[in-house]
């Protein structure tokens, strides 16, 4: 079975590298930084077989080129439509690979970018910046509404698929949850382990889609009490207060309220 570490990169970002108990070769998601990848091989015995990439944004992808040069012939695999022009294996909607005897299929999930994509298995997501434990990549190319899609596409994973971010961001997401859902006592919960957890210095990471499901309110934005606190500025997704409001009317407000928080 494969297994998962993180890699600090920069401020707040993880660098997750694959590996197998009986393999001296590894991959890596989304390395912003080649030093800290280098690093952490070199200490662990491990090899560089291969490079995942969710999205084009400069701290997923600035330690390609180099980790390339180190490792030379090493395939890096993305999204088909990215500007980063990096990437030797294009994937699509649905494409399947195979990483270290491990099968992930591709969901395309845009929103934060519009090449964003995700590696998905009933085990395990790698979820780049599209779903935060706790909350959502912020839209830069993409629509409220084509999120809101791409949260639904990962609503289908089983519930203890673990989820892999690459931000250090869950304390932060926690403090907007608890101000949309204040009553919330799975959200309180969490909200403390990972107050405990960051006190001490620790990941708050890998995350479940069970757990999301329960404290993430952008996981939540069908639930018709989810906007009750929305502040009066942000509910301009909405022509008039009579208008039935969709689910990604819903994510809509919620972004713009975190937008601004």
């Amino acid at each position: 079975m494969v297994q998962v570490k993180a890699i600090k990169a920069f401020y707040d970002n993880y660098i997750w590298c694959l590996s197998e108990p009986t393999s001296a070769q590894a991959w890596v998601v989304d390395p912003g930084q080649a030093e800290p990848v280098l690093t952490y091989l070199s200490q662990a015995g491990l090899t560089l077989a291969g490079i995942l990439v969710t999205h084009h944004h400069y701290d997923h992808t600035d330690g390609v080129a180099a980790l390339r040069d180190k490792f030379a012939g090493i395939d890096v695999y993305g999204p088909h439509n990215s500007p980063f022009k990096g990437i030797t294996k294009p994937l699509m909607d649905a494409d399947k690979i195979t990483v270290l005897g491990t099968e992930f299929t591709i969901i395309t999930t845009p929103g934060h970018t519009l090449d964003h994509i995700c590696y998905t298995n009933p085990a395990l997501a790698f979820t780049g910046d599209t779903l935060f434990s706790g909350g959502c990549g912020r839209l830069f190319e993409g629509t409220a509404e084509q999120m809101y899609d791409s949260f639904n596409k990962l609503k289908t994973l089983p519930h203890d698929c673990k989820i892999y971010c690459t931000h250090e961001y869950t304390q932060a997401n926690l403090a907007f949850a608890l101000a949309v859902e204040p009553d919330n006592q799975d959200l309180l919960n969490y909200s403390h382990w990972v107050d405990e957890q960051q006190n001490n210095d620790l990941i708050t990471l890998p995350s479940t889609l069970g757990q999301e499901l329960k404290i993430n309110p952008f996981m939540r934005s069908e639930l018709p009490s989810i906007t009750t606190l929305l502040p009066t500025q942000f509910k301009g997704f909405r022509k008039n207060s009579a208008q039935k409001t969709e689910p990604w009317q819903n994510f809509a407000g919620l972004r713009t309220w975190k937008d601004h928080f």
